[in-house]
């Protein structure tokens, strides 16, 4: 079942609304990095509240989508991941490492505006 993808200004937001198989997750990081470039977006939140498992091929392609999307502009965070979820990744050692997170989305737009304004004071000629 695809994710819908909203533009909200700068941002992209995928909110994931059911499980999501090893395709589906695929076919959101592919459908992420096309509308990044589409919308010259600056930064991505991932909603997995939902999600009451984040297996081994999920936290892999959900720090790969992190990734690939940084390397073309854009910040990502990923919000609301569940305490029993989170609970469940640190026994099984799977990290999302160098990636942002935040509890909510309302917490996830305010860390990317503290990240995107922090890189813009840094380079004040970025995106100019």
């Amino acid at each position: 079942m695809p994710v819908p993808i909203l533009k909200q200004g700068g941002y992209l937001i995928a909110s994931i609304q059911s499980v999501l198989s090893d395709a589906d997750l695929i076919q959101l990081r592919d459908n992420l990095s096309a509308r990044v470039g589409e919308f010259r977006s600056r930064g991505v939140i991932i909603d997995v509240t939902v999600l009451d498992v984040i297996d081994s091929f999920a936290t892999r392609t959900l720090r790969a989508i992190a990734h690939m999307l940084k390397l073309r502009g854009a910040e990502t965070v990923i919000v609301g991941i569940q305490p029993d979820v989170a609970f469940a990744m640190v026994e099984l050692g799977l990290t999302l490492e160098g990636v942002g997170t935040a509890l909510d989305l309302e917490e996830g737009l305010a860390y990317l505006d503290t990240v995107l304004d922090a890189k813009t004071q840094q380079d004040p000629g970025h995106g100019h």
